[in-house]
């Protein structure tokens, strides 16, 4: 049961409809002038400006991000939405009207679509506040900062208070594998958790005619990179989606000469909550019985990103419903879990939720890549994002 069953989804959706050409302005602007984790500045004032202008309330976070609340101060029901605000470091190459002025960094993940879907929602939702507060629901806008960055920005705005009174927290992700009018869903994880790994070695060099003379720290480091995500293969059980990828190897400068230190770093991920808490002692044994034999030693540096985000099953019916309700049965359509990281998995260790892919390709068109440069979004995917969030923010609790 939702706002919009009576008097239908009319109202409702007419008032998305009604904003579709200012969010798609406001996502361009966003897009023109983007911004790296932390240093959301501007985006956070253009938010907070659209936001205070309709009458919500508006709390700042320390140093960027804000909060929006719409409808009584105390309801009997909180539903949040949330949207991240940063940018990527990354050039863009699209040659879009409308592509980054800042060189080097553009909104290559999507959030500018997530701030503006939300704010779209936000500001249907508001124009409904009076019949939010004759129900006892209320709604939570988020706006995090650096989302894209570890262990994620998330964890600030709970430590501000962020979801202090929420019961239910939803957010999208876009998702150009999907054309634009699809909603991924799925339940349980359906993101991993994202460690960093760093392993520097260190022994005595020497000449490669020698190698029996050193400690031959290349060819112990070799056998890090191929044995340690060998054996954690067979000591982990495969249904956690373990997987160490290597992305950087650092050592020696000459051909004919054996270096005494020696860095490979990469990601660990995984599927499974509990496996993600207790993995650091396996893979400490792990790298210490593969460089035994050589007699090197190690330094192992495993930085814990975000758990995996493990969608509330219920509340996945709630997206599914609202869908189905908002944009048509064939909106709602199943989604594959996968391996990369999202800080959204923070607020899910306190609050029930669940996390929607958002379809932005061009039904026809190129299929594009995540936090590459060329990325382009069909930009119908912002209203079509408001609807979405529209409608779960204004399903009931269950009964």
């Amino acid at each position: 049961m939702t706002l919009s069953d009576a008097p239908g989804v009319g109202i409702v959706g007419e008032s998305v409809a009604a904003l579709e050409d200012e969010l798609v302005a406001f996502r361009r602007d966003l897009h023109a002038h983007p911004e790296l984790s932390h240093a959301e500045t501007r985006t956070t004032s253009r938010v907070a400006a659209r936001l205070t202008a309709a009458g919500v309330r508006v709390r700042p976070l320390t140093g960027t991000g804000l909060i929006g609340d719409i409808g009584p101060l105390e309801p009997a029901y909180r539903v949040a939405l949330r949207a991240d605000l940063d940018a990527l470091p990354v050039a863009e190459r699209t040659g879009l009207p409308f592509a980054s002025r800042s060189d080097g960094v553009c909104h290559a993940c999507g959030h500018d679509v997530h701030v503006a879907a939300v704010l779209g929602a936000g500001l249907a939702l508001q124009e409904q506040a009076d019949r939010l507060a004759a129900q006892g629901l209320g709604v939570r806008l988020i706006f995090q900062p650096a989302e894209e960055v570890t262990p994620g920005g998330s964890l600030a705005v709970i430590e501000q208070g962020g979801i202090a009174g929420v019961d239910a927290i939803f957010s999208i992700h876009c998702d150009p594998t999907f054309d634009v009018g699809l909603v991924g869903l799925g339940e349980g994880p359906i993101t991993a958790a994202t460690d960093s790994v760093t392993i520097t070695l260190r022994g005595r060099g020497g000449h490669t005619s020698r190698p029996h003379l050193t400690q031959d720290l290349i060819y112990a480091l070799g056998k890090v990179v191929t044995d340690v995500p060998a054996a954690l293969s067979r000591r982990v059980d495969p249904r956690a989606g373990v997987v160490l990828v290597w992305g950087a190897i650092h050592s020696g400068a000459a051909e004919n000469v054996i270096p005494s230190t020696g860095t490979v770093s990469g990601t660990l991920r995984m599927l499974d909550a509990q496996l993600w808490e207790d993995i650091g002692p396996l893979l400490e044994e792990l790298v210490h019985a593969v460089i035994r034999p050589y007699a090197v030693s190690a330094t192992i540096e495993h930085r814990r990103g975000a758990p995996p985000v493990v969608n509330d099953p219920v509340l996945v019916g709630r997206l599914r419903a609202a869908a189905d309700l908002m944009l048509g049965p064939q909106a709602p359509t199943p989604t594959v879990q996968s391996l990369g990281g999202e800080d959204f998995a923070w607020y899910l260790q306190a609050v029930p939720g669940a996390m929607a892919r958002l379809g932005t390709r061009t039904p026809g068109g190129a299929t594009y890549d995540l936090h590459q440069g060329d990325l382009v979004v069909d930009e119908r995917a912002v209203a079509i994002g408001a609807r979405l969030l529209l409608g779960v923010a204004t399903t009931h609790r269950p009964d």
